[in-house]
């Protein structure tokens, strides 16, 4: 379930959060959403890239009785040019279009991490002044909220980096091991650590989108 950010000054139902704080509390929840729409792309990629993966098969599957059939039939017959197919076609637009999506997402995920190093800087300047040096929240540092940042980013720029590398070998691969490593890849995302929902849920019970 999306998660919604700080409401407005005019209508404040909790103490007004100064706004350094509200729009660390608004990233937050836009690290949420965006991880939540990153998953169900995730879910939709590889259902399509399992649909090109099995068309493969079976397309080899088919060449390979045509082969057999040609080198059975009389001497110097030309063996059949391949098969176009539509759906392949229309499965690798479809996964290049989901891969477009995460490209956004990440985009706005590096983003995110740029505006809260501004914030740091900011606080930081204020702490060199002699201003407030208490967290904006509970307990983490306001560089805590941009390490963790600048941590998931870098976890989604490598993940989408990879994807990019399957969606451009997938359909072209004639080795079946080599496809079903692409998928497994797709699926279990290996540069996103388990460690990046502890995060994420560290962030929103920090920022008080979740109760302890």
């Amino acid at each position: 379930m999306p998660l919604s950010k700080s409401p407005g000054d005019g209508t404040p139902r909790r103490p007004v959060l100064p706004a350094s704080a509200r729009k660390i509390k608004d990233n937050a929840a836009d690290w949420h959403n965006l991880m939540m729409k990153w998953e169900r792309l995730n879910d939709n990629g590889f259902t399509t890239a399992n649909k090109i993966v099995n068309m493969k098969i079976s397309e080899q599957f088919q060449d390979n009785k045509m082969e057999i059939a040609c080198d059975n039939s009389a001497p110097g017959s030309e063996k059949p040019a391949p098969k176009y197919s539509e759906e392949l076609d229309n499965c690798c637009e479809e996964l290049l279009e989901t891969l477009k999506h995460m490209t956004k997402i990440q985009l706005k995920m590096e983003k995110l991490t740029s505006t809260t190093k501004a914030i740091c800087d900011l606080e930081a300047f204020h702490h060199r002044a002699g201003n407030r040096t208490a967290p904006i929240f509970h307990t983490w540092p306001t560089p805590y909220f941009y390490e963790v940042s600048l941590k998931l980013s870098e976890m989604y720029k490598k993940e989408l980096q990879l994807k990019q590398t399957i969606v451009q070998e997938i359909a072209h691969s004639a080795d079946q091991d080599l496809m079903m490593v692409y998928l497994s890849s797709w699926l279990y995302q290996p540069y996103i650590e388990n460690s990046s929902k502890l995060l994420l849920e560290a962030m929103l019970l920090e920022t008080g989108h979740r109760q302890c």
